[in-house]
């Protein structure tokens, strides 16, 4: 696929998800950017892959929005994503596309960015699914039981959906590269697990972390609660938003599709 026909897809792409509310103007645009790289420089097995985890991705967050209704003030964004979800989600397999531009006789950039689709796309099931969840989530650092919403909080409901993300991305990059289609399976299966972990631990331990005074409850979003309030830092650090850990989880899981790739192929 060209360059110009990759960015003609990613302008088609962002258009209606715009039109879908999925995404916002600014959201529509960084995904032109990412997706005209990833459809353009990657060809039509990335683009599979990328379709795969967005179209998934919103269809759950469409399909739980009832549920997540009640908690949605603890989240630091709504449900139509930004530019700064969008490239924390695809900023890196954009870079991975030019590597594999670069680079067309190594394997490594393609297993990379499976993995590093397979872990946003099992972060977000993990997040849309586990919420449904009949028990409370648990405080992944302590097994303390913590409200809904909470960062760092897993429910087994939520690592059932950890995993069918993976296998879902694992699957669909299977079907276009019958070269190593269990691999990659394996792979994307490893990477949703370790970097949705990662992502958990994150948000338990040092991702910024905001209290309402209103409201007097917990939430990632700064500086207005959606009650308008002014949000007071309560721990984690400052610079470390949602979206820099949703970035840390894709490239958690790029890194582990890689070895995994690199050891059993």
């Amino acid at each position: 696929m060209s360059l110009a026909l990759g960015f003609l897809l990613g302008i088609v792409i962002a258009y209606l998800a715009w039109r879908a509310r999925s995404l916002n103007r600014s959201g529509a645009w960084a995904a032109v950017l990412t997706g005209g790289l990833i459809f353009g420089l990657g060809g039509i097995a990335w683009a599979a892959v990328l379709l795969a985890f967005f179209i998934s991705s919103s269809g759950l967050s469409r399909l739980f929005s009832g549920s997540s209704t009640s908690i949605e003030e603890k989240y630091a964004k709504g449900s139509r994503r930004d530019w700064g979800q969008v490239l924390a989600n695809g900023s890196l397999g954009a870079v991975l596309s030019v590597a594999t531009w670069l680079l067309p006789n190594e394997n490594w950039p393609w297993a990379a960015f499976v993995g590093a689709m397979a872990a946003v796309t099992a972060d977000t099931w993990a997040t849309e699914i586990g919420v449904i969840s009949s028990k409370p989530p648990l405080l992944i650092t302590s097994g303390r039981a913590v409200e809904r919403g909470t960062s760092g909080g897993i429910t087994l409901l939520g690592y059932l959906a950890v995993a069918g993300g993976g296998l879902f991305i694992g699957s669909i990059a299977a079907i276009f590269d019958q070269s190593m289609p269990l691999v990659l399976v394996f792979a994307a299966l490893l990477a949703g697990l370790a970097g949705s972990t990662v992502d958990s631990l994150l948000g338990a331990t040092v991702q910024a972390i905001y209290n309402c005074p209103v409201c007097q409850k917990e939430t990632e979003r700064h500086p207005l609660h959606s009650c308008g309030a002014t949000t007071v830092h309560q721990r984690g650090w400052r610079w470390l938003n949602n979206d820099w850990v949703n970035f840390f989880c894709s490239v958690v899981g790029a890194g582990t599709a890689w070895m995994v790739s690199a050891l059993l192929v």
